[in-house]
This record gives C-alpha cells, sequence and structure tokens, in this order.
C-alpha cells in the first residue's frame, strides 16, 4: 500500500499510487519511522520545498528516519500547497521564482529563502488548517489553483481550468467569473504573474 505522503492541492497528504513529477519535504521529519501512519503534524519546519524526483544519485529509504518525504502531482500542485522550488536541486528554478516574486511583491531587495519561507508560512495556512483567499478569477495568472467545491480543484490554464486528479488533469472547465477560493498562496501567485512558469503534468496540455 502507497505511504500517505502524496500531496493534494489544500496540502494535505494521501495514499495514492500515483508518484508524480516532483519530490520535496517539509523541512524535516514529521512521520513517525515506526507506524509509517498519516501523521498529526502538517510539517517540520517552515522550510517547504519541492525538488526534482533524481538529483545526484541519491537514494533513500522513504519515511524512514530522515525526513518525511513527500511527492506532488506536478508543481502547480506543490505550489498551490505552498512549496516552492528547492535552492539545492533546483538552483535555476528557485532563483527565477525569488526573482519573479520580487517584481511581483514590488521588493528593494532580494529576500533570504529564510525569509521567503517566513511569507509563505503567513499565507498557506491558519495552524494546521489550510489558508484560502478570496480573489478575483479575472485578475489570477495561470498556475494558479481553486477551489471547486466537492473536494474538487482546478488549476487556472489559458481561457481553461483543469480539473486536477492525483494522476494529472482529467477535465476541461471554463474559468468561474467573480470571485473564487484561491489556494496558492498571494506571494506565490504574485510569482507567478510576474514571469515564474511552473512544470505543469503533460496531461494538461490534453486540453489546451
Amino acid at each position: 500500500m502507497p505511504l500517505p505522503n502524496r500531496v493534494r492541492p489544500d496540502g494535505s497528504l494521501a495514499r495514492d499510487p500515483a508518484r508524480g513529477l516532483l519530490f520535496g519535504n517539509r523541512g524535516g521529519r514529521f512521520h513517525d519511522p515506526q507506524t509509517q501512519a498519516a501523521p498529526i503534524r502538517s510539517h517540520a519546519t517552515r522550510q517547504w520545498i519541492c525538488c526534482v524526483l533524481s538529483f545526484k544519485g541519491r537514494r533513500r529509504q522513504v519515511w524512514g528516519k530522515g525526513y518525511t518525504e513527500l511527492f506532488f502531482c506536478d508543481e502547480v500542485t506543490a505550489l498551490a500547497a505552498g512549496h516552492r522550488p528547492c535552492m539545492e536541486c533546483r538552483r535555476a528554478d528557485a532563483l527565477g521564482y525569488r526573482a519573479a516574486l520580487v517584481r511581483g511583491l514590488g521588493l528593494m531587495s532580494e529576500p533570504l529563502f529564510p525569509e521567503i519561507d517566513r511569507i509563505l508560512d503567513g499565507e498557506r495556512r491558519i495552524g494546521r488548517a489550510k489558508q484560502k483567499h478570496r480573489l478575483q478569477a479575472d485578475r489570477l495568472p495561470d498556475g494558479t489553483m481553486i477551489e471547486a467545491g466537492a473536494g474538487d480543484w482546478l488549476a487556472l490554464r489559458g481561457e481553461a481550468a483543469l480539473l486536477w486528479s492525483p494522476n494529472g488533469y482529467i477535465e476541461r472547465r471554463r474559468r468561474a467569473p467573480g470571485t473564487v477560493l484561491v489556494l496558492t498562496p498571494p506571494a506565490t501567485i504574485a510569482a507567478l504573474a510576474h514571469g515564474y512558469r511552473p512544470l505543469w503534468h503533460g496531461s494538461a496540455t490534453l486540453f489546451s
């Protein structure tokens, strides 16, 4: 049976055989290596990152005594949950994300990544609960994830809103007008609106 380490757009963890395109962690270990049961805690530290699946031939025992390994359908999912690109294995993406965030937030200087983690932490959760933001749909950039009700999540792409699943996107819908509930943190939305291009699951191209 798969471990409960597949990340959904709302940041919660689930069991699913889909491995996804990216790997990551939340700054340390918050699972029990003995039981490998679904964790009560949602994270170890504020450093929530998303990484490549393979890096320098490193191999790990997933959910052993190290940090809590997580998997994402794609980067759009990871960003919605509140993660950011890893500075070690995705350095170019991490620097691109930071530069776009600086432009989007109108910052006078580039913050260190611990400061970015602090900003994201204030926007992605309230305690253990996912923080959602009411925003105007027509102002949201591609790569933003919104809540659609009944446990459905939609990723915005062009004129479409793509229905999310652990295995990729499975349905094209029209973008909803008016105010919507947004999962993606506002700081990341600012980065998406100012040039950061996330990694999409290949299924998204089927609905372009």
